[in-house]
Formats: C-alpha cells, sequence, structure tokens
C-alpha cells in the first residue's frame, strides 16, 4: 500500500515537473541569426542590442552564427517578414495581406521548438519592425543572473495605430538633464525608448544658445551625433527650429536660412524640421510660409524625402485664418504637416480645418507639473512650492488618458520632454501611441520587468501607481502617502542591487519626498494654528509680546524640523541623480539653468506655513501708532480661514477648499511663481483665479453680509449677476475690498458670485488683475 501511495507521489511530481518546464522556454544558451535582408546599419544594431541588453543583466554572451548546424540549443532568429529562408530554413510565414507583420513597422514574434532546438522568430516588416520586435522579446523575458526564460510560448503579431510616436530630447542648457549626458548615454536612452515602441527623436539644436556648463561636447557636435544614432536604430530624426527674430529682418533672415543649410549639410539623417509659430517666436504666417519655402529648398538639396511643419502656437485668430487661406490658396507641397501644442488653436479644430493631404501632428507637454497644458489634477499646493513644474512625474493612468483624447485627431506625436524625470510617462505614450488599448497596468510591469528585473515586474508596477496617487487631492488627507512610503521603503531595502540604477533612484526619492511634505504640512499648519491661539490672547499679552511669542512657535519648523531623516534621503538620492544622470535638482549646487528647471531640492524646504508672510506682516505692525490697531491687525491676521459662525471664507484654487468655488483654471497658471520660486506671500495669496465663480447656500434669509475680496489688480464682483460698488477698494496684492451685499441677493438664502474681467490686453498675463481669497461675512 505504501509502495502504490510512494508511487503515485512520483508520478504526480514527475508530471508536476513536465507541466512546470512546459510552462517556459530557456533561451540563456542562445545563437543568433539574422537575415542578411536586414539593411544596415540596422542589422548590426540588432546583435549589439541583443549582445548588451542580455549581457548586462545576464552574464551570458549570446553569439551570432551564420548556420543552423551551429546553433546551440537555443536560437534567436531575426528576418524580414517577407524573406522565404534563413540560412536555408523556412521562415513562418502567413497571409500578407491581413497580418500586422507585414504592415509598416509591425513583428511578429513566435516560438517553435524545430530539430530539437528552441527557436524563437522575430519577423519585421521592415528593418525598424525587427527593432520594435527585438523591443518585445526583451520586455518580455525574465532576465537574470545566468538565467534568460520566455515565461510561455508566444506568437505575437502587431503594428503600430500611430505613424509618428516621438519624444524631444534637446541638448541645451535649460534641459534638466539631457545637457550632462554624453554620446553613449543618449544612446543608451534612445535604444530604450525604442525598445518600447518610440519611432522618432527631436532636438533642438539653434535655441537656447547658452553652453551648459554640464556639456561633455558642444551642441554643434551632439547634434550629429544625435542624427547617427537615429540612423543606427531606424529612427526618424526631427528638429525643433524657431525663430525669435522679426523675420522681416532681411539680414538675420539670411543668416538663420545659412545656419540652417550647414547643418542640413553635416546631418547623416534628418527626416522633418518642426518650426514653432510661437512659443517662442511673434512672426505673421504671411512672413512665416515664404520663410519656411526658403528652408525647404535647401533641406531637400540634402535630404530629398525629408519634410516642413509648423505649429500655430500664438497666432492670433486672424493669423490662424491667413495660414488655412494660404493653404487653400498655395496648396504647398513642401509643407509635410502642422503641429499642435501649447497655445494652438483646439486639436480637433486643427485636424478639421486641415486639409487631407497634410499630416497632423500633436506636441504634448508630458514633463511640466504646473503652469502648463496638462497640469496635475487636484495637486496639493504643498507639491507646487516644493517638487514643482518638473519634479519626477510617474503618472501612467493620467497621461492614458490624455492620449487617448487627442490620438483620433492626429497621426502621432512627439512630446515635449525638458529630461529624464519625465520617463515613464514617456513609455505610456510611447506604447499607447502602438496600441491605445494597452492598459497601462501592462505597460508599467513591462517597463519594471525590463528596468528592474522580473521579480519585481509588478511589485514595482504597483508601486509607480502608488506613487501616482500620492498627487491625488489634500496632502494631509492622503493616508494612502505613507503606506506607499513604507512599500517603497520595503522594496528599497529588499534591493540593494537597483542601488545605481537612476530609474528607480528617481522613483524611491519620489516616495520618501510626498511623505516628507506631508509630515512638514501637518507639523507646519499645526505650528501656525498654535500660533493663532496665542493672537487670540494678544490684549491680554500686549500686541508685541504676542507677536513675538507667535513667530517663536511658527518658526520652529526651522529651529525644529520634522522627519530630519527623510530630508537626509532626499539630498542623498538628489546627489545620487546628479551623478547618474546629471539630474540638476538645485541652481548653486549642482548649476541648474534656472530654479523651475527640475529643481526641488533647492525648495524641498520651503514654507508650508504662513511664517515668511508673519515675519513681514508684525514687522509692518509694529510701525503702527497705536496699540488698538495692532490688535485690530492681529485680529484679522488670526481669523482669516475662520471669520466666525455662519461667515465664509474660501482661497480660491485651493483643493481644500469646500465646493463654493466652481470654477478652475486648466493650465494651473493660478499657481504663482513669484520672486524665482521664494515668494513671502501668505500662502492663500499664491493661489488665485482671474475669474472665479462661487455659490452659496443656506444663508440667513434675514441677514446682511459683506463680500471681502483680497488678490491683486481689479475685483468687478457681481452677485447674482448684479455689479456690486465697493466700499472699501486696495488694489496691492492682499489688499482688501469689500462690498455690501443687497438684501434682496440673499433673500432666498442663497448667492452666486462671480467676476468680470477687466480689459488688460496692455499687460503680461502675469500682471493681471486676480482673486485670491473671496469672504463671505455676516453682519
Amino acid at each position: 500500500m505504501h509502495t502504490k501511495k510512494f508511487v503515485l507521489v512520483l508520478i504526480f511530481l514527475f508530471a508536476l515537473t513536465i507541466s512546470m518546464n512546459a510552462q517556459h522556454i530557456d533561451i540563456a544558451n542562445a545563437s543568433i541569426f539574422i537575415s542578411k535582408n536586414i539593411p544596415a546599419p540596422v542589422n548590426s544594431t540588432l546583435l549589439q542590442i541583443l549582445q548588451e541588453e542580455v549581457g548586462s543583466r545576464t552574464g551570458l554572451q549570446w553569439q551570432p552564427v551564420q548556420k543552423w548546424l551551429d546553433a546551440t540549443d537555443a536560437v534567436i532568429a531575426i528576418a524580414l517578414s517577407g524573406d522565404k529562408k534563413l540560412a536555408g530554413a523556412q521562415v513562418p510565414q502567413r497571409d500578407k495581406s491581413s497580418n500586422a507583420e507585414y504592415q509598416s513597422e509591425g513583428y511578429r514574434v513566435l516560438t517553435e521548438h524545430k530539430n530539437g532546438k528552441n527557436v524563437v522568430w522575430i519577423l519585421g516588416a521592415d528593418a525598424r519592425g525587427t527593432i520594435f520586435g527585438v523591443g518585445k522579446l526583451l520586455r518580455t523575458a525574465h532576465l537574470s543572473n545566468g538565467k534568460a526564460i520566455l515565461p510561455g510560448t508566444l506568437d505575437v503579431a502587431t503594428s503600430p495605430m500611430q505613424s509618428i510616436r516621438g519624444h524631444q530630447l534637446g541638448y541645451r542648457n535649460t534641459a534638466n538633464s539631457y545637457d550632462a549626458w554624453d554620446v553613449k548615454q543618449y544612446d543608451n536612452y534612445i535604444r530604450e525608448l525604442a525598445l518600447f515602441g518610440t519611432n522618432a527623436i527631436e532636438n533642438i539644436p539653434f535655441q537656447d544658445g547658452d553652453r551648459s556648463v554640464h556639456m561633455p561636447i558642444p551642441r554643434a557636435e551632439m547634434n550629429i551625433q544625435m542624427s547617427k544614432i537615429c540612423a543606427a536604430y531606424d529612427l526618424d530624426f526631427w528638429v525643433w527650429t524657431p525663430a525669435t527674430f522679426d523675420l522681416t529682418d532681411t539680414e538675420k533672415r539670411t543668416a538663420m536660412l545659412k545656419t540652417h543649410e550647414q547643418f542640413y549639410k553635416e546631418c547623416p539623417r534628418l527626416n522633418d524640421v518642426f518650426f514653432p509659430g510661437g512659443d517662442p517666436g511673434d512672426n505673421h504666417p504671411r512672413d512665416v510660409m515664404p520663410f519656411l519655402k526658403d528652408l525647404s529648398l535647401r533641406l531637400k538639396k540634402y535630404h530629398p524625402k525629408a519634410g516642413i511643419w509648423i505649429s500655430l502656437q500664438g497666432f492670433s485668430a486672424e493669423e490662424v485664418d491667413y495660414f488655412f487661406t494660404y493653404l487653400e490658396k498655395q496648396n504647398p507641397e513642401w509643407l509635410r504637416g502642422v503641429v499642435s501644442g501649447p497655445g494652438s488653436p483646439p486639436t480637433a479644430e486643427t485636424r478639421h480645418r486641415l486639409p487631407a493631404q497634410y499630416k497632423h501632428r500633436h506636441y504634448p507637454d508630458i514633463t511640466h507639473n504646473v503652469r502648463c497644458d496638462f497640469p496635475v489634477l487636484n495637486w496639493d499646493q504643498a507639491y507646487a512650492l516644493t517638487i514643482g513644474r518638473e519634479g519626477i512625474n510617474p503618472q501612467p493612468n493620467y497621461y492614458a488618458k490624455i492620449h487617448a483624447i487627442y490620438a483620433p485627431f492626429t497621426d502621432g506625436f512627439i512630446s515635449y520632454s525638458d529630461g529624464a524625470h519625465d520617463d515613464v510617462n514617456k513609455v505610456i505614450w510611447s506604447m499607447r501611441g502602438w496600441n491605445i488599448e494597452t492598459e497601462p497596468l501592462a505597460i508599467m510591469t513591462d517597463y519594471c520587468r525590463f528596468f528592474f528585473g522580473a521579480d519585481l515586474a509588478e511589485k514595482a508596477a504597483n508601486g509607480i501607481f502608488a506613487l501616482e496617487q500620492n498627487w491625488v487631492g489634500p496632502i494631509i488627507a492622503n493616508g494612502g502617502i505613507e503606506a506607499t512610503f513604507a512599500y517603497w521603503q520595503n522594496l528599497e531595502k529588499e534591493n540593494p542591487q537597483l542601488a545605481t540604477n537612476w530609474r528607480w533612484q528617481m522613483l524611491v526619492l519620489r516616495a520618501y519626498y510626498d511623505t516628507y511634505q506631508r509630515r512638514r504640512k501637518i507639523y507646519e499648519q499645526d505650528l501656525e494654528k498654535e500660533a493663532n491661539t496665542i493672537l487670540g490672547q494678544a490684549k491680554e499679552l500686549g500686541a508685541e509680546n504676542a507677536m513675538a511669542q507667535a513667530l517663536a512657535v511658527v518658526n520652529k519648523a526651522d529651529s525644529e524640523p520634522v522627519a530630519e531623516d527623510l530630508y537626509k534621503k532626499i539630498v542623498q538620492y538628489s546627489d545620487d541623480l546628479f551623478k547618474s544622470i546629471g539630474l540638476q535638482t538645485d541652481v548653486e549646487k549642482y548649476q541648474a539653468s534656472g530654479s523651475q528647471r527640475g529643481c526641488f531640492l533647492q525648495f524641498v524646504n520651503y514654507p508650508l506655513n504662513n511664517r515668511w508672510w508673519l515675519t513681514d506682516e508684525f514687522a509692518k505692525i509694529k510701525e503702527m501708532a497705536s496699540e488698538d490697531e495692532k490688535l485690530a491687525r492681529l485680529e484679522i491676521i488670526r481669523t482669516w480661514e475662520n471669520p466666525g459662525p455662519e461667515s465664509y471664507y474660501d482661497n480660491i484654487s485651493n483643493i481644500e477648499t469646500g465646493p463654493r468655488v466652481t470654477t478652475s483654471q486648466y493650465d494651473a497658471c493660478d499657481v504663482a511663481w513669484w520672486d524665482g520660486g521664494y515668494s513671502r506671500a501668505r500662502l492663500s495669496s499664491q493661489l488665485f483665479q482671474w475669474e472665479p465663480e462661487l455659490e452659496y447656500e443656506n444663508l440667513d434669509f434675514n441677514g446682511r453680509y459683506i463680500i471681502r475680496v483680497c488678490g491683486q489688480g481689479d475685483a468687478l464682483l457681481r452677485a447674482d449677476g448684479e455689479r456690486l460698488e465697493p466700499v472699501l477698494y486696495n488694489k496691492g496684492l492682499g489688499e482688501f475690498k469689500e462690498f455690501v451685499v443687497p438684501r434682496h441677493i440673499t433673500q432666498d438664502g442663497r448667492m452666486r458670485i462671480s467676476f468680470d474681467v477687466p480689459e488688460e490686453s496692455h499687460l503680461r498675463w502675469t500682471q493681471y488683475s486676480h482673486i485670491s481669497d473671496v469672504w463671505v461675512i455676516k453682519r
């Protein structure tokens, strides 16, 4: 009986072993076949990719062979889909008319067991398709020390949805990291993007002429090197070339044409030239179009298949109409297409008005978090003030949704990027541009498998989505930030082998950074509440004594800081990132080009309470003539956010404000950037709108109310559509305006407040009148 049971157990274990082995394919000892029909230089690039990417992850040395008899027990066979034979072996083929591997850039990856060998076929419709097929293999395989395994049999055929899938990697001073890269780093990064479906790279060869102190080689040299890299991977090479001068200036126009022609002559590969109509630039299309025609003549001389593109960024309605009329009348064959970017007419409208022969490209900003086309939604002010406009911003779900909105109206995209901090977003756009139905989780799992290893694929991917959630809603109420921190801290501890991996460094740093800001805000806001309690005792303590005690309390944020261990880790990771990819997170320490350019270390300790503002206000109060005046002003400060029973306060554009504010600013230009990021203004004054709307309910039918407004400039206020005249009207930043509400407006217990926009077209937008705080105070 025992013998029978033992035999049954052995049979079960044997069957289980066979089943487990059937679930994966061992390709550790692989040989490489590459079809001679794949054109140069891609044929040699394919071998280099496989040897370097597999070798760096496994230590294995895959070698090329020319004969099947010389191959090992595993084979990576790369050919064109139209090839009949590869070294005498039959290439798998299907009906050309209906399968993806025969479509432009498409590929098929399939496995078969043939003559005792595990064969992985990578069949590309063209040279570029073979690159993307290799990317699929590397994203799928489980690669670790001494091991290379496919998790199961494969037969995948796919081709891209969008024909343009690219990213701008400008080698210029204002970049927060690219300017520190050498040719090898650019090559590695462009390769990695290609392995995730990118087919275009855009450089900025002329604009922003200042040389960065970080540049290892001159810009002119890197411009050519980037062209060569794109040629090696068969990627389209684009350039972004604005005209920041008056095109009617004949001398400057001629000089720019010569600059372009010399560049075209030197470039081994150049596919497209993108001219932004504005941002920067301020030329009318009647001057732009002849200039671009002249450019096209020079471009075709050296790159006959290259094309000219223009964006309508910053164009007025008249200029937009002029442009489309020009197309209708002139039908320029030299123009390839139109680019829609920040400040352009609506994307759908552009596609509708654009004649069918012209292509339409999106220029999405995936690099900025605030004061941009696609700002972080429901972003706490604590983040806006610290991690800022170019902070590390992995947002896979958000950017997948944005891509889906605009993709139907375009032939594809080349994103605006000014650094490696948006790496996750680039991959999301590239992969969704290939197949819009691919779920962000699947993309991130591939991303983490490739860059961090198969064992971490799901764990790290889930961690990225958790980091995205850290930025959703008020930071204090978001308890998930602490859970995400614990999750990433555990991953950090368990994976010391990734300590020098820059992508890993960025993600772990974000977990520390978010948690540090949350703990700081809780601590510093509590200190301010304590200080306000002291100010409530000013009559007994005396104004100056109360101010001194209150300042001592709020300044504990500096003298007795919270979470110093987290701060030290942020400093450490910032230094690590500067060493690994040249990420410049501080102007003074790392010579960043400007404080808005990714300098989140520089602002890591920006006050999250009003201690700077209180210091300045208290200095003004000390100069007041009487104690009564001092006490009155201190009472206003103490009750700023708490005006009393049956009264209401709202800080416009603060996501912690209740539902009364019904408007938002789509581009987050309602988040201030003053004094180089070091504004001492009250925090509420740094959040505002130009024409906010607020709705109130449950007002006292018989009550009398005053509306108080704080902001800058004019406040043309309406209550229930009725313009109110002020009884107090100060226009300086942070000063008050007051309006008495007629009783008939509130007799139904409800009120709607709105603001007309004053005529200020003569001003720069940063000087426009705005509203930051609104009170409805019951008298």
